[in-house]
């Protein structure tokens, strides 16, 4: 295929999995036999096999010399059997009297309760994957009767967020369930981690030996990473604003490497102001610092921006970026012309945005994704009957682009060539697409507005021309469903999520994934790329939040704190923060440089399915199927962490109790709203389905 954007440096195509590994500290110790890795490559590979993953099986023989320090897997490797699977299990292998895991179980709560509340909350951490993994090893030794009476005795007196695990949990009655289940696995190949101040580990450390619980001991040293830090321990709001994750909190390991967040410098452009341009930036001045003589400074401030650059931005040659042509000047230009006229939120007079609400009624088929496009001119939405549709938001129509021989007799080198192009005669309001087999999941628009990107059930992420409306290209990669697709800022590059677990990064000539972003323990549930398109944030149903970087593949950031699946993200306009909401009602705030939650807005009743920050970033718009859209002044929430407070060995930062950052609340009559999008002038747009409610 002849690639869509011209003069683009390839990225090298990696197909890699990458993961963040576990490091050893002062606190455990692990040495892992050769054997014991060869045993752990062969599940792995047949369990690519038995998936028809064979391109990544052949990979992972080619590269397991270096994983084992051998010659590679035994030759015998594809005759692995699922026994041989199932061996791996045999940790939980057990010989104790099933009624002392209630003892130990009980005397290490009461242990927990008795303690001061200083210590109290940071080693209650311990009881939820103790309790896991007790309950595991109960069924593996075929214990039913004694794991059955363990979890309903102590289930109920965990958190309320490991609810929607434990149900899982509860599902698994014998040995032989225990095969082939999902929290099984997450729990047995991979350690749950705790942070943990040095003076409560010590305690916990002395109270176990003390005690003389073995069993304890061991599940402590197999399957939980305890990271420790010196300093005073976290309260019990601290330690709640990042708990919830399925694999624990994130290491701190984890969250060092420095990211480059700035923003591109911009390229030079020479822009002319017209009348309308001089009055709108005069007249925007004049309201906000009440005198004339400002106006012309400011003007100027916004225009020589572009020539300034970011002391925290990755060099123009880090990521190769597509040529900036005429067309894309042109509306560079024009972006910059409508923010002269944009309306700012926020602010000591508290302005917040006016909203205007598309909603969708008698949608029989099903919408199960929004999209508009970054000037505000088109919207698009996937449907569950496979289609894809487009509709323009402004007086223009939708015109095809004109056959080949009426190309051929145009004059190329007259201003107004792009619209000669197109074909009054096919002019309609509305497009239609087809091509998906499946649900579509997600639609986007290339920052152009001549490609859609959009992903379905059929495991495929398909490329549409919006000049000829047909489908260009279909990606194949995901082995299930993929759950979003999104371009990036400068196009070429887009990236899309799944339900295999991973995050996959492409570019429009490819039609192989250049990046593979793996670590998430579940499924993938949004992901977004960064406005300077070097890095590329992901949600998962395994509550935490991931950066990738899109150079290496590396994960570079991890955050946790929500309670249920990650719905939607949004990134700041420059670059330094992350916004992320879930089905727990929650909207999270993540600083990317200081790798810290700054924020956190509970005032939702429903999922948040939509999130997105203001042009100026001033403000952050939240929506989702409570009905509402409600604007957080956000530039008040930052201001309010005091930059001492910042604790980076902890890796967390106390957050104001009372302090109410709402600024409005808009409720639709029976919309839930499932996307949300800022005009260049800062006019809210939601889109929404009208769901009549039964009486």
């Amino acid at each position: 295929m002849e690639s869509v954007f011209a003069n683009v440096p390839a990225l090298p195509v990696k197909m890699e999995v990458t993961e963040c590994i576990s490091t050893t500290n002062e606190t455990k110790v692990t040495e892992t036999p050769t054997n014991e890795n060869q045993k752990t490559l062969l599940a792995v590979l047949q369990f690519l096999k038995k998936n028809n993953l064979g391109t990544t099986a052949a990979m992972l023989e080619k590269e397991s010399s270096k994983l084992t320090g051998s010659d590679g897997l035994p030759s015998d490797s594809k005759n692995f059997s699922t026994s041989d699977v199932s061996s791996l299990l045999s940790t939980y292998s057990n010989q104790a009297d099933p009624s002392s895991y209630q003892d130990s179980y009980r005397m290490l709560k009461q242990f927990i309760e008795s303690n001061l509340d200083s210590h109290k909350w940071e080693l209650a951490q311990v009881l939820y994957p103790v309790f896991v993994h007790m309950y595991l090893e109960l069924l593996y030794n075929n214990h039913a009767e004694k794991a059955k009476l363990f979890f309903l005795q102590y289930s109920g007196e965990l958190e309320d967020f490991h609810e929607e695990d434990l149900i899982k949990l509860s599902t698994m009655t014998k040995k032989e369930h225990m095969e082939g289940n999902e929290l099984m696995r997450v729990f047995h190949s991979s350690e749950f981690v705790i942070k943990m101040s040095r003076d409560s580990f010590q305690m916990l450390k002395r109270y176990l030996q003390d005690k003389n619980l073995p069993m304890i001991m061991n599940i402590v040293q197999d399957h939980i990473f305890i990271d420790v830090y010196d300093g005073l321990p976290r309260t019990k709001k601290q330690i709640h604003s990042t708990a919830g994750g399925m694999g624990g909190e994130a290491k701190r390991e984890e969250n060092k490497i420095k990211v480059l967040y700035g923003l591109l410098k911009e390229p030079d452009i020479d822009i002319t102001l017209d009348d309308d341009d001089e009055m709108a930036s005069a007249n925007d001045s004049e309201q906000t610092e009440g005198s004339s003589k400002p106006k012309k400074k400011k003007k100027r401030e916004i225009l020589s921006r572009k020539n300034k650059a970011d002391p925290n931005a990755p060099a123009l040659t880090r990521i190769p970026l597509p040529e900036m042509k005429d067309a894309d000047k042109l509306e560079k230009i024009s972006a910059i012309k409508e923010s002269l006229k944009r309306v700012r939120l926020g602010g000591p007079d508290l302005v917040v945005p006016s909203i205007c609400c598309y909603t969708f009624t008698n949608a029989f088929s099903g919408v199960t994704a929004i999209n508009i496009s970054d000037d505000s001119s088109l919207l698009a939405a996937g449907f569950q009957d496979s289609y894809i549709r487009v509709w323009s938001l402004t007086p223009h129509s939708l015109r095809n682009i004109k056959v080949a021989s009426e190309l051929s007799a145009l004059d190329k080198e007259s201003d107004d060539i792009l619209d000669r192009m197109m074909d009054d005669k096919t002019a309609s309001d509305c497009r239609t697409l087809l091509g998906h087999t499946g649900v579509v999941y997600a639609v986007g628009f290339s920052p152009c507005r001549e490609y859609l990107i959009s992903s379905s059930e059929d495991a495929t992420v398909r490329l549409w021309s919006l000049l000829t409306w047909t489908n260009l290209v279909v990606y194949k990669g995901h082995v299930w469903s993929v759950w979003g697709a999104v371009f990036g800022p400068h196009g070429h590059y887009f990236a899309s999520a799944g339900q295999d677990r991973v995050a996959r990064l492409w570019s429009t000539d490819h039609h192989q994934p250049l990046r593979i972003f793996a670590g998430h323990l579940s499924d993938v549930e949004c992901v977004l790329i960064h406005p300077n398109s070097n890095y590329t944030a992901t949600g998962s149903s395994d509550r935490s939040v991931r950066v990738w970087d899109n150079l290496n593949g590396n994960c570079v950031r991890v955050y946790t704190g929500h309670k249920g699946n990650i719905m939607c993200l949004a990134w700041s306009p420059d670059g330094k923060y992350l916004a992320s909401g879930g089905s727990d009602n929650q909207v999270l705030v993540w600083d990317i440089p200081n790798k810290v939650l700054i924020a956190e807005f509970t005032e939702h009743t429903s999922m948040v399915c939509a999130i997105c920050f203001s042009r100026d970033g001033e403000v952050l718009a939240s929506a989702g199927t409570d009905n509402t859209v409600k604007i957080w002044d956000i530039q008040k929430a930052i201001s309010d962490i005091d930059t001492y407070d910042i604790n980076l060995s902890h890796g967390h930062v106390t957050l104001p109790e009372t302090t109410n950052y709402l600024l409005a609340s808009v409720t639709t009559k029976s919309t839930p709203l499932l996307h949300l999008h800022f005009t260049r002038r800062n006019l809210l747009l939601a889109v929404g389905i009208y769901t009549p409610t039964v009486t």
